[in-house]
């Protein structure tokens, strides 16, 4: 068989539009590595994460009550008994995002395995309950800071999966979101005022009510909602001596004030800035230590 004999300069090229049509199209599927225990949705596929971040229960300090309900959940769903899809929501550094990984680090032994998804793609949702509806492992699918702007449909998406579609209620698998809002779509001020004849031009809403509720009926999904406030001074100082007593590095008077200061530049008492002042003050104690 006679074989083509190309210029090399005609090869060159060739090679380089090979090479461009390669970061063109997209990477060919794998199937999912199942071995792993906790996975990231990205490019319509399963991507495994072999060492995903240990966060312990017993780091979690004032969040006691809300612990209690999302482990007796899980549990639940472990078993293969009825359990609800949670929405944890309140204000940023209180441990809602803690809380869903620190179950990955308590229950990976009984098949548990976590499946992180952006806002962004919730409507593959029903893609994912396809990928892993014969799977043993029990997946919880977790949308961290969760939200959605007017113009955006991939609500739709997740009341489907929620509670509206024939396939929602699958046995191995749940969502549990994060979000700063209570209620995930924006509300207007205007929305909350009764209607007229006088205000209701051509390309207005005719039935206001109607859209409102639409909005508030995507929260009303999740069969569980756990709120995280604010804390205190003390429970912040708490939370800074149980890290440091972690790495035997005293709590002393200069320390407690040092992490006052630190509380006070970053505009909040949470449990996210007493972590990153311990971090801080851990680094800084074994650097001087090396000098």
């Amino acid at each position: 068989m006679a074989t083509l004999d190309l210029p090399e300069h005609l090869i060159n090229k060739l090679a380089v539009v090979l090479d461009q049509l390669q970061q063109i199209l997209p990477a060919p599927k794998q199937d999912p590595d199942f071995s792993a225990p906790a996975f990231r949705w990205h490019d319509q596929q399963l991507k495994p994460i072999f060492n995903p971040k240990v966060v312990l229960q017993a780091d979690l300090k004032g969040i006691e009550r809300q612990m209690k309900i999302i482990l007796q959940n899980t549990e639940q769903f472990l078993h293969g008994f009825p359990a609800n899809d949670i929405l944890l929501t309140g204000s940023r550094g209180t441990g809602k995002s803690s809380i869903v990984r620190s179950l990955l680090t308590t229950y990976q032994a009984q098949g548990l395995r976590l499946i992180e998804i952006e806002r962004d793609d919730l409507s593959d949702l029903a893609l994912i309950q396809e990928t892993i509806k014969n799977r043993p492992e029990k997946f919880i699918v977790y949308c961290d800071d969760l939200a959605f702007n007017a113009e955006d449909e991939n609500y739709r998406s997740l009341k489907s999966v929620l509670d509206g579609s024939l396939q929602s209620g699958t046995s191995n698998f749940i969502i549990y979101a994060t979000s700063n809002r209570r209620h995930l779509l924006p509300e207007f001020m205007h929305e909350n005022t009764p209607a007229t004849k006088v205000d209701v031009p051509q390309y207005k809403e005719l039935h206001p009510q109607e859209a409102i509720e639409e909005k508030i009926s995507l929260s009303d999904r999740f069969g569980l909602w756990l709120s995280f406030y604010p804390m205190d001074q003390q429970l912040y100082l708490e939370i800074v001596e149980h890290y440091l007593a972690k790495e035997n590095i005293a709590f002393d008077e200069f320390t407690r004030a040092e992490s006052l200061r630190w509380s006070q530049a970053r505009g909040q008492r949470s449990g996210r800035s007493a972590y990153q002042f311990s971090k801080h003050w851990v680094g800084s104690q074994q650097l001087k230590a090396l000098r």
